[in-house]
């Protein structure tokens, strides 16, 4: 008789940390698999296009039944991003999470994430996983991988726009290729924020080769001299920074997880090479996502690939033009072709990536006698 039992791992924060969760450089090397694999078709989303980011619960703002969650703002949200990702990974996963910015108040994370890996053939459950820090460090490792084949390979400064989480992982994905970087700007709210002392207090810590660490007073500041350009800003009502053409220097990476914009789109147009992680994925973004005004005119979105979208779709530009990360990876699409090439890049992130960095720690944890072993069942009562 065919043995039915099932039995999947399940690992806490603290053993995502044993199985090396946190090691940057392999975490971008992944990423690089995964975007391979994504140039060449072998893995897929969710959506009728297979290229959803994934699927959230909209809160409405307001609701006649008693206790009803509404939407208020604060980020509260339920995502469900599901997604197979073939080559050597060969399974289906999906990572989960809920977010609500009341979290703080209770010294909560803003979201909590959980990623579950499946097999693609019987659908049984392999893996259940605590996914802060790999949903983390895959968002900061893919920046990383766009730096590591876009930005000149002497590049010595870095201006993180936004200090918070995100940056944080990207400036370690950084470190991890660049090791002659010396120099680290960082923007705040302000130069007292909480968070760019914090962010100093780190680079100080696990980066002492970094000598000269600036918390810049404005954007402009930041900005100019620097080689990468790391944007990762959360905003509400729509105040993104606005980045002027002149402060930018020849040859720089502005690479943006978050919301930002260019004050001059004929810039943006004629003197920066735009790259994506997806186009497809922000095709349907704009879906979801774009706003209009009262005369039915588009506002700006704030994300640059959605920008491209509707660049692309106004006739500025040829979808030609926006070159994918993973296309760049493999070598069939140019990267830098000289040292004064500026580069625009947006990345959205994936649910390939937490699929990937998850299969990577989940092999870890296994080898390593990591985790625990849980039962779903000996044999199934329904069957």
């Amino acid at each position: 008789m065919a043995d039915t039992r099932i039995e999947f791992l399940y690992l806490d924060e603290e053993d995502m940390l044993k199985a090396g969760v946190m090691d940057a450089g392999k975490c971008v090397d992944t990423m690089a698999e995964v975007v391979s694999l994504l140039s060449q078709g072998d893995c897929m989303m969710g959506g009728k296009h297979r290229n959803d980011h994934g699927i959230q619960l909209m809160f409405p703002r307001k609701s006649d039944i008693p206790d009803f969650p509404l939407e208020d703002s604060r980020d509260r949200r339920f995502m469900a991003m599901p997604a197979y990702l073939g080559g050597r990974f060969h399974l289906v996963g999906q990572k989960w999470y809920g977010s609500n910015g009341r979290n703080a108040a209770k010294g909560l994370p803003r979201s909590i994430l959980m990623v579950t890996l499946n097999d693609v053939e019987t659908g049984q459950p392999l893996a259940y996983m605590s996914a802060n820090l790999l949903s983390a460090m895959r968002t900061g490792a893919m920046p990383g991988l766009a730096a590591l084949h876009l930005a000149k390979k002497d590049s010595r400064v870095i201006s993180l726009i936004g200090p918070g989480v995100v940056n944080r992982t990207c400036l370690m994905a950084y470190m991890a290729k660049f090791d002659q970087i010396d120099t680290v700007k960082i923007k705040g709210s302000s130069k007292t924020s909480k968070t760019a002392l914090e962010m100093k207090e780190f680079i100080e810590k696990d980066y002492p080769q970094v000598k000269n660490i600036v918390i810049c007073d404005d954007l402009e500041e930041a900005v100019r001299d620097a080689d990468i350009i790391s944007e990762a800003v959360s905003v509400a009502n729509r105040q993104w920074p606005m980045f002027e053409p002149e402060w930018f220097k020849p040859g720089c990476v502005v690479i943006s997880s978050g919301t930002m914009d260019i004050s001059s789109h004929e810039f943006i147009r004629d003197n920066m090479t735009k790259v994506v992680d997806n186009i497809h994925m922000y095709e349907e973004y704009i879906k979801v996502y774009q706003e209009y005004d009262k005369d039915g005119n588009r506002k700006s979105s704030g994300t640059p690939g959605m920008f491209f979208v509707n660049m692309i779709e106004d006739g500025w530009i040829d979808k030609s033009e926006v070159y994918h990360l993973g296309d760049i990876v493999r070598g069939i699409a140019p990267g830098r072709t000289s040292d004064d090439q500026m580069f625009l890049v947006s990345v959205g992130g994936m649910p390939i990536e937490d699929v990937g960095w998850g299969y990577e720690c989940w092999q870890n944890a296994l080898k390593n006698g990591i985790g625990t072993k849980l039962k779903l069942w000996d044999t199934p009562y329904l069957h």
